[in-house]
């Protein structure tokens, strides 16, 4: 099982894990048609952070940009950096972000850039902070609209889903009214479409990080000066399968594009595996944070074989008057709306009434869908959504197993578990075909079904398909 490690002890941006993917062998030529899409350009280079080498990567407006789309709006933006103004006071200065309510609600910056201006040497304009300011749908549109394959698209969106919800909640407002501020910029784009081609591009099993480091202090925002970590970092990070972790200096060390990123890719552990490594990255930030090297390091590898993570939500609802057929009938109603597994689990509810526990498990994206059959058909009046969260599932998939009983052939179905490896760990006949087997032959079940299982421990068996469950 390939493995790939972020060392998270300080912190990571959009930029930082660019930087670091690059550095430890992705292809930088992956970004090419991102730049093409975004009329930006990935500046990448080296520098030195306290005796470590590692690659920077910087977003620039291409010149034709710079001449059209820095203008007026891009101005804004970089009065609202170095001044840190009210959003009512941005909105003045741009009649047409009057309606945009939190907009700039996060004037700090999203990298851990240092730039005091926005012009690179060469005349080109840094996108950072650049560039209109976006509503979710609006960058969900450009998303859609640049032609990525589709894992990459279902990820870059998923990502931006997660800022805008972490927006949403901290502001109190609909995720489809959200306008991005920095991580709707050109740069903020390009960091989250870049990482997730070139994490695609090394194509890891496996993606953990260790506790992300936050820093500590406060960051000026549109309505004043807010604790590090910064509270969309926070909303993330609640959402996020890994720890947090202060220090070690008062600086943003983890920016909301970073948390978004990792928080969608990456398994929280408490420090690095064990892994056979193949190559290192470092990723620097643009902060000098002397004695602390500021890089993102990754490591990628060969670790050991182990389950895999499902993203899942779970939905529950108490009913204390379901008749006995409509709760016999919801394994296969709930499973038609997308329920991968049901449960009924005897309750003693108020008053002392028996009732019935009804959970569900279903993919987030399904969680609408299922929620409302379990309502028409049981007539609860509420149904509880736990929030995304994960499971950990061997891989499945269902062999068939030729069993000579009686001078006869019969087919068995057996359901193979396997770890991230593709080792065997455990065999399961369907009792089903067993018992029909067993029925024909006037052999018990059990004997059916130890041989149907041997037959597939000892590789004598046809491959089937994967499980969906």
């Amino acid at each position: 099982m390939t493995l790939l490690a972020f060392d998270g002890r300080m912190g990571a941006s959009g930029d930082m894990i660019l930087a670091a993917l690059l550095d430890a062998g992705a292809d930088p030529d992956r970004l090419e048609f991102i730049a093409d899409e975004l009329a930006v350009e990935y500046r990448i280079d080296e520098t030195d952070k306290c005796g470590i080498t590692g690659t920077t990567v910087d977003v620039v407006l291409t010149d034709e940009r710079s001449e059209s789309d820095s203008g007026a709006d891009a101005d804004v933006d970089a009065d609202a950096d170095t001044d840190a103004d009210s959003a009512e006071t941005v909105a003045a200065a741009a009649e047409d972000n009057q309606k945009r309510g939190h907009e700039h609600a996060h004037e700090h910056t999203h990298g851990q850039h240092s730039h005091d201006d926005h012009t690179s040497h060469d005349g080109h304009t840094h996108a950072e902070g650049h560039g209109p300011h976006r509503s979710y749908r609006e960058v969900r549109d450009i998303v859609d609209a640049m032609g990525l394959p589709g894992p990459v698209e279902r990820d870059a969106l998923a990502i931006f889903k997660r800022l805008g919800e972490a927006e949403a909640s901290v502001h109190g407002e609909a995720l489809e009214d959200i306008h991005f501020h920095e991580v709707g910029a050109d740069d903020a784009i390009a960091d989250i479409v870049g990482a997730v081609v070139l994490l695609h591009d090394l194509n890891p099993d496996r993606i953990v990080t260790t506790p992300l480091a936050t820093g500590g202090g406060t960051a000026s925002m549109a309505h004043g000066e807010y604790p590090i970590p910064t509270p969309a970092v926070v909303e993330l990070a609640a959402d996020a399968d890994w720890a947090l972790r202060g220090g070690p200096v008062d600086a943003e060390l983890l920016t909301p594009t970073g948390a978004a990123i990792l928080a969608h890719v990456a398994d929280g552990v408490d420090s690095l595996p064990e892994l056979e490594l193949t190559s290192a990255g470092y990723g620097a930030g643009g902060y000098d944070l002397d004695p602390h090297p500021n890089m993102l390091r990754v490591l990628v590898g060969t670790g050991s074989g182990g389950l895999v993570k499902d993203d899942i939500a779970v939905l529950e609802t108490n009913l204390d008057d379901a008749a006995p057929e409509v709760l016999g009938g919801l394994q296969e109603t709930l499973a038609d709306a997308g329920a991968r597994d049901v449960s009924i689990v005897p309750v003693t509810m108020k008053k002392s009434r028996p009732g019935h526990l009804v959970k569900v498990i279903c993919k987030p994206e399904d969680r609408r869908r299922v929620a409302r059959r379990l309502a028409e058909e049981t007539g609860t009046l509420g149904v509880r959504d736990a929030g995304a969260t994960h499971r950990w599932i061997a891989q499945r998939e269902f062999r068939t197993a030729a069993v000579e009983l009686a001078g006869d052939t019969y087919e068995v179905t057996v359901k193979v578990a396997s770890d991230s490896d593709g080792e065997i760990y455990d065999v399961s006949a369907e009792y089903d075909d067993a018992a029909a087997v067993a029925h024909d032959t006037d052999l018990p079940i059990r004997t059916v079904i130890t041989r149907a299982e041997a037959l597939v421990r000892d590789g004598r068996a046809l491959d089937g398909d994967p499980e969906r469950n």
